[in-house]
């Protein structure tokens, strides 16, 4: 099988699992858009994706999102990143993303808005909230208590636009809890800020879930393109 085939193969399925999750949630499959998760995989599988229909890709490492979004800039996709995020990186991110999903504290907020109105584009954001438990240690995300603080820093810059929440379910936990405690946060943040309606949540094993909870976008990497070349 050609690698062509084994992408079209694999997105199919992906496809018809979000169509699945979505028939059980009475929910319409046009309101779950897939990104496509390309971490230390090639620009070629790049170019295969996007000539199978995928326009939205995800990258976490800014090197390496860099320099595919300057090799694949002729075929306009969308960027998302999704990876942790550096306070003097987070400039240089902006110049070349279209959507930050993890923005969770406020000294990013400054950096990503310098480097948007340098570009002269405004950038979407979105606010990563922590689900794990309270007195545990965080791998990333706003605790919920400080998602509005975070919200005002986002909405009083001139070149970002806040337009939700993403959230990665806690290693070890059962994912419908965490994404029906995700749900419940998101209900408030709603209340308070009406058009931030995205909700970027699920990946490869838990999309089921993320998608029953309301998720508007997943983050999918391994279901598509298989194990990571560092893992194999």
């Amino acid at each position: 099988m050609s690698r062509r085939d084994e992408l079209a193969t694999n997105l199919d399925a992906v496809r018809r699992r979000i169509e699945a999750a979505c028939a059980a949630a009475r929910r319409d499959p046009d309101e779950v858009h897939l990104v496509v998760v390309t971490k230390f995989f090639p620009v070629s599988d790049v170019r295969l994706l996007a000539d199978l229909g995928v326009t939205d890709l995800g990258e976490n490492r800014h090197q390496e999102a860099e320099a595919k979004c300057a090799e694949a800039s002729d075929l306009g996709l969308r960027w998302h990143f999704i990876g942790g995020l550096q306070s003097n990186k987070a400039a240089a991110v902006a110049a070349y993303a279209d959507v930050v999903h993890s923005v969770d504290r406020a000294k990013l907020v400054a950096g990503l808005d310098r480097g948007a109105h340098q570009r002269g584009h405004d950038l979407d954001v979105l606010l990563q909230v922590s689900l794990d438990p309270p007195g545990t240690e965080h791998r990333s995300g706003v605790d919920p208590e400080g998602l509005e603080e975070l919200a005002d820093r986002v909405t009083d810059t001139g070149s970002l636009r806040l337009r939700g929440l993403m959230a990665v379910a806690p290693l070890g936990a059962d994912p419908s809890d965490a994404f029906g405690r995700l749900a419940a946060i998101r209900r408030d943040f709603l209340d308070r800020h009406p058009d931030a309606g995205w909700l970027s949540a699920g990946m490869s094993g838990d999309l089921e879930a993320a998608i029953g909870a309301g998720a508007t976008h997943v983050r999918v990497g391994s279901a598509i393109l298989g194990p990571r070349p560092l893992d194999k």
